[in-house]
């Protein structure tokens, strides 16, 4: 895949390319970790809510994988000149070629932002004919939403690009699915065990607060915000996003399960927990 426009960045001081160096590094090694944590664990969930926890630990595999390809394509990119004080370079000159690659991200936004959506009503356990019903609005909206922000990204930015008009059909699936979330899913768990409503209430605000990250990030240029300092704070951005979005959404997937596994089980509860969460919203 070709590198996109934006991310066609001449020159990084150290400080730049090490923090984008660090950020990505970050990502990985969380993403990592999640995964062998979540599949370590998925064993003290019970069966039926299982499927939701292994599907969290693939969301963070998945990620990992690009994470590492963004990383090397990252450090293939730059090589360091005008080296300083001690022999330490002060700034990164871009290498001729297809440079960095931020297509790595939407391909794995296209695979692992339906995988989240599928986790998330998967862990309810509802109804056969309700979790149909939401997943055939949640995940073809997804993918939509990713689709439809991809030419914007390698479009060069300015308010009278099409980058904005991409960004803004990209909103509508966004939109759609918060609604779904937040309206559909409410009526849908409305009998769902206090704690876990709780819980998923929190997981619903940090998919918001999380999503909301990524298109400030895509929009950065759009705000006057170009060159380096765009790129590296849109790495930064997604990056975090990224973290919490997967990690952190992952772990409360499985807190969830758990939670659920001792209201439907007594033995479970007496074994995993002091006291069983039962009672009902």
């Amino acid at each position: 895949m070709p590198s996109t426009a934006d991310n066609v960045v001449e020159v990084l001081s150290n400080t730049q390319f090490q923090t984008v160096y660090n950020v990505l590094s970050f990502a990985f090694a969380a993403m990592l970790a999640t995964t062998v944590f979540l599949l370590a664990v998925q064993a003290r969930v019970l069966p039926r809510y299982r499927l939701a926890v292994v599907i969290s630990a693939m969301v963070c595999l998945i990620a990992a994988y690009h994470y590492i390809r963004i990383f090397n394509s990252f450090t293939d990119a730059y090589v360091a000149v005008d080296e300083g004080v001690k022999g330490v370079a002060t700034e990164f000159n871009l290498v001729k070629g297809d440079g960095f690659n931020e297509g790595y991200r939407y391909v794995d936004w296209l695979l692992t932002v339906p995988l989240l959506l599928f986790e998330t009503v998967a862990v309810l356990a509802l109804p056969s004919k309700t979790r149909s019903s939401l997943l055939w609005k949640l995940i073809p909206a997804s993918i939509l939403m990713i689709v439809l922000g991809y030419p914007g990204e390698i479009m060069a930015g300015g308010f009278d690009s099409m980058k904005t008009v991409w960004g803004v059909l990209s909103t509508i699936p966004f939109l759609y699915i918060l609604y779904v979330l937040f309206v559909e899913m409410t009526k849908a768990s409305s009998t769902q065990p206090t704690q876990v409503g709780k819980e998923l209430r929190g997981l619903r605000w940090l998919l918001l607060a999380t999503w909301g990250v990524y298109p400030i990030s895509y929009l950065l240029p759009q705000l006057g915000i170009s060159g380096a300092d765009s790129f590296v704070g849109r790495q930064l951005g997604y990056s975090i996003a990224d973290v919490l979005a997967k990690c952190l959404y992952g772990l409360l997937i499985f807190k969830i399960a758990r939670i659920k596994s001792a209201d439907d089980d007594a033995t479970f509860a007496a074994a995993e927990f002091k006291e069983a969460p039962s009672s009902k919203a």
